[in-house]
């Protein structure tokens, strides 16, 4: 450990030789977790090995949208809390910083290309009525015959109908990023730095060595690296059988079309359709374990840019301002990965979230703040730490 008071970060920045709590990466987890700790009053420092907001949190899509309302347990029950109280955080968040996030309850419209898939949509209907219901608000989930608004989506993907719930809403991801991190600039409690990478974590000596050579003292440490998290936590393991969680490639789109942004979110087989309040429409995503380049967009883009073209006619002439690829942290149990580690509770993990990170990162970084302080984490069991440990140790 470092004999002096500060230490040399990325870019000349001057960091703490200490900290009460260490937040490994900034993005949408990280994030919310400082912001959540300055509220605690809690002394932090959030590394980030590149700049703030980067990574997966720095992508197009932004899409809210819960699980079906069927087959009902406490995994769909906590992303439905989640989903629900993410509007009041939000509100919070852009009363205190001044700046829009680019939420919207928009809902969602799903087609039904298939009479059977038709049957089980009005299954699905009742299910909602029943499960859909929290804290007093309720959201329907209804199965029509043609979209509210011709073309959006097109009839001929509709053949059976659709679907239209009220449950999920969008968000812009650099808009939220950039809110967040103008709420820790009001912070007297945490301090930021970029271009500061983690290469080794020592859970014992409580020590996180950066890769410029310093180390930093911890009290507590999240990891909240996306997917550098994994190999930082796996080092920490004797003889892990299987990975911790691997990073899976995304490609998305955002086009300049000019549609209405109150529109709903279309879901067709992995497509996702996102009108935002600037105007523009994001288009996404695909979801690549084997790449050759982790930043580069290809020719399955281009497949997906096709099917959303054919799917909503405006946006046959849309233009194309942006492609955008980048890795999302994908745990071995597909679920976040939450929780102390019940080797070394100072030591807390904050990751893994997949596709579903914006929708859970502002109650995922309560629950581990809850593992800071040693209280009990209101996570479903296969969102805890331990259970993915327990799933990457296992001989089997």
């Amino acid at each position: 450990m470092a004999n002096a008071d500060s230490l040399a970060g990325g870019a000349g920045q001057s960091l703490p030789a200490s900290a009460y709590l260490l937040i490994l990466g900034a993005g949408v987890m990280g994030l919310w977790a400082a912001v959540k700790a300055d509220r605690l009053g809690l002394r932090t420092l959030l590394l980030d090995a590149g700049r703030t907001g980067g990574g997966a949190s720095g992508g197009l899509l932004g899409a809210l949208m819960p699980h079906t309302p069927d087959r009902w347990n406490d995994k769909k029950q906590f992303q439905l809390e989640a989903l629900v109280s993410l509007e009041e955080e939000v509100a919070r968040l852009e009363s205190e910083t001044g700046l829009s996030t680019g939420y919207r309850r928009c809902g969602r419209l799903i087609p039904l290309p298939k009479p059977h898939l038709r049957d089980i949509a009005v299954r699905n209907a009742e299910e909602a009525r029943e499960n859909w219901a929290t804290a007093g608000r309720s959201f329907s989930w209804q199965v029509l015959d043609n979209a509210p608004d011709a073309g959006w989506p097109d009839a001929a993907a509709c053949e059976a109908g659709l679907v239209h719930e009220t449950l999920s809403g969008r968000i812009s991801p650099r808009l939220l990023t950039r809110a967040l991190r103008a709420r820790l600039e009001l912070s007297d409690h945490v301090q930021v730095a970029e271009n500061a990478a983690a290469a080794r974590i020592d859970p014992k000596a409580r020590l996180v060595h950066l890769s410029g050579g310093a180390s930093i003292a911890f009290g507590h440490c999240i990891v909240a690296a996306g997917r550098q998290s994994f190999p930082l936590l796996q080092a920490i393991e004797p003889a892990p059988n299987r990975p911790l969680g691997r990073p899976v490639k995304g490609q998305a789109a955002l086009l300049q079309a000019d549609i209405d942004p109150t529109r709903p979110v279309i879901f067709l087989n992995g497509l996702y359709v996102v009108p935002h309040d600037d105007g523009t429409v994001a288009i996404g995503s695909t979801s690549e374990e084997e790449f050759a380049d982790a930043v580069t967009t290809d020719g399955r883009l281009d497949d997906l840019l096709e099917r959303a073209r054919q799917l909503v006619p405006d946006l046959q002439q849309a233009t194309v301002i942006e492609r955008w690829a980048g890795l999302r942290p994908k745990a071995i149990g597909r679920e976040p990965m939450v929780g102390p580690h019940p080797d070394h509770p100072s030591l807390v993990a904050l990751t893994g979230g997949f596709k579903v990170s914006f929708g859970l990162a502002h109650r995922l970084a309560d629950a581990a703040l809850a593992g800071v302080a040693g209280n009990p984490m209101s996570l479903p069991p296969p969102f805890v730490f331990a259970d993915h440990l327990r799933l990457a140790r296992d001989p089997s």
